[in-house]
């Protein structure tokens, strides 16, 4: 399914996945997802050492309640639902 960027937060720090938004790919690898705990500032976004670029496969590994959603349209923007496995659309 491609790769997508995902912030150290999940990858380093074992968050779960609070937000999560899909964007026009940056190239034919790329799927247009972005995957953020949601309690990162500003500035750690800012941070390019904080993000990284992984396979899909592999943020579903650390967290699986993202599956349904992975084939959503570019467009789709979603955040988990407090204290569940769910999400919801986030306007």
């Amino acid at each position: 399914m491609g790769s997508g960027i995902a912030s150290d937060h999940i990858t380093v720090e074992g968050r779960s996945v609070g937000y999560m938004y899909r964007e026009e790919p940056d190239n034919n690898i790329d799927s247009g997802w972005r995957f953020l705990s949601g309690d990162e500032s500003q500035e750690y976004l800012d941070d390019a050492d904080n993000l990284a670029i992984y396979d899909l496969n592999t943020i579903a590994n650390y967290d699986p309640s993202i599956i349904p959603h992975l084939k959503s349209p570019v467009g789709t923007q979603l955040e988990r639902i407090p204290s569940t496995a769910q999400f919801r659309r986030a306007d």
